[in-house]
């Protein structure tokens, strides 16, 4: 399109100086010629004023009448006078057009004889042939003695100098105007490829951008408009650039918080169906042998109530996040041991659901420094990873023990062997190493909630094959009675 532009600019321009030169040409041409004819028609009529004085007076000298046939007799010495004072040819005619007399008969051999004929008619007139750089006039007039017509004058002028100076005249201004247009069309070219060329290159980068290529930027030395244009463009392109970035900010925050959000949701799910699963567990068995069995429907009721509160607590806190009113619950002083064997005890009826069991070997006093109810969610979730996916009819062991100030944890359960590089993806969110065996409803979360609980509590937790076990070592920091803050 700015080819075409260009390509506008370069007709127009070489339009307009071509008509202002034809313009220019024609004028100058048509002035001269118009002034050469002022001239010649000046001379010719002082030319007649002179040769009817000289007429009159030869009449009045010889006494002659106004005669035709007086003019007829003194038509040769009129002739070669006025040819000597004029220094142009003559001739003398008839009042009919018949040659009396002439100086040069060749010069009066023209084919046309419009002067001659005007005269017979009683009018001056006068014709310019033009031909091989020589100009010739042939003027005629009737002359008139005492009111009447008595014959006719007629010469034949040179003016070919006069020609020649106005086209030697001519040709110098043409040579001119030649050379002033070709500057000017020239400057005018150079012009248009200075605003152009920029446009070029505007247009080049605008598709660019419609492309979604934004990695574009001009540069123009120039400080008119066309360079503000510029600058313009690449501060479009800089803006364009930062509400793009702006935009795939707010579009990456927003998957994350969409992530977070459904991670945040399936936690929550996870960590209420845990005790709700407990509650069920411990409800079924006391239906079915709860009378029988007075012991077990007290040690059965205090789990139920523990849960229960357990669930009322994350409920609770589950109201204060969606209101924005969460609160921070401060760590203190837990006995990890007696929630372990309170977990053991309470998943053991969920461990034989699956025809399992669960053998514990837990020392006393471990204490730590956090939250009961997360440790307790920690050891809930791996317990029952330990039970849901140990080999049929297996014993899952668990034991805790104090080694150099640390607490040192272990849930071991036989199962299939694992390969290497899948450990480092069992603590990532919705990982299931046996779709088949998942329980329904699981969406792989208890080992990624695990891992999160025991990093916020500064500990460490590893999975690993020894023996074919499936072995979760967990370390945490033991609290010394000295520490309490």
């Amino acid at each position: 399109m700015l080819r075409t532009i260009k390509a506008k600019f370069i007709f127009g321009f070489f339009a307009i100086f071509f008509l202002s030169f034809l313009v220019l040409n024609y004028t100058v041409k048509e002035v001269t010629w118009t002034n050469n004819e002022k001239i010649i028609t000046s001379d010719l009529v002082e030319l007649k004023k002179n040769s009817n004085v000289y007429v009159r007076q030869s009449f009045l000298i010889n006494h002659y009448k106004n005669n035709k046939l007086y003019f007829g007799e003194m038509a040769e010495e009129m002739v070669h006078d006025l040819n000597f004072s004029t220094g142009s040819n003559v001739s003398v005619y008839s009042l009919d057009g018949s040659l009396l007399y002439s100086s040069d008969k060749k010069s009066f051999l023209e084919k046309i004889d419009t002067d001659l004929q005007q005269a017979i008619k009683g009018k001056t007139a006068y014709h310019i042939s033009y031909y091989q750089n020589k100009a010739k006039v042939l003027f005629s007039y009737p002359v008139v003695i005492d009111g009447s017509e008595v014959g006719i004058l007629r010469f034949s002028k040179d003016f070919s100098l006069l020609y020649n100076q106005s086209k030697r005249i001519l040709d110098i201004i043409f040579y001119i105007a030649v050379v002033i247009f070709t500057v000017a069309f020239l400057f005018s070219y150079i012009l248009s490829r200075h605003i152009t060329i920029p446009l070029v290159e505007l247009t080049h980068a605008s598709n660019q951008v419609k492309k979604g290529n934004l990695n574009v930027n001009i540069h123009f030395k120039r400080k008119d408009e066309i360079g503000e244009l510029a600058m313009n463009f690449n501060d479009m392109i800089k803006r364009i650039n930062s509400q793009i970035s702006t935009i795939e900010s707010d579009r990456d925050r927003l998957k994350e918080l969409n992530k977070k959000e459904k991670l945040f949701f399936d936690n929550i799910t996870h960590e209420l169906k845990t005790p709700l699963t407990s509650i069920l567990g411990y409800a079924e068995i006391i239906e079915q042998k709860g009378e029988s069995d007075r012991s077990f429907f007290k040690k059965g009721m205090k789990h139920i109530i523990e849960e229960s509160r357990r669930l009322h607590n994350m409920v609770v806190k589950l109201l204060e996040i969606s209101k924005g009113t969460t609160r921070e619950y401060p760590f203190e002083k837990v006995d990890t041991s007696e929630i372990l064997k309170d977990v053991c005890d309470s998943m053991s009826f969920r461990a034989e659901r699956y025809k399992k069991s669960i053998n514990s070997d837990i020392q006393e006093d471990l204490y730590v420094y956090g939250d009961d109810n997360r440790i307790r969610q920690l050891f809930i979730n791996l317990l029952d990873n330990a039970i849901k996916y140990s080999s049929p009819f297996s014993q899952i062991n668990i034991s805790a023990e104090l080694v150099k100030e640390k607490i040192i944890l272990k849930f071991m359960n036989p199962s299939n062997h694992i390969e290497q590089e899948q450990f480092t993806n069992l603590f990532q969110p919705f990982f299931s190493i046996n779709q088949e065996k998942a329980e329904e409803g699981s969406v792989g979360l208890g080992l990624s909630i695990a891992k999160s609980i025991v990093e916020d509590h500064k500990g460490i937790i590893r999975i690993f094959n020894e023996n074919q076990n499936t072995i979760v070592y967990v370390e945490m920091i033991y609290m010394k009675d000295e520490n309490l803050l």
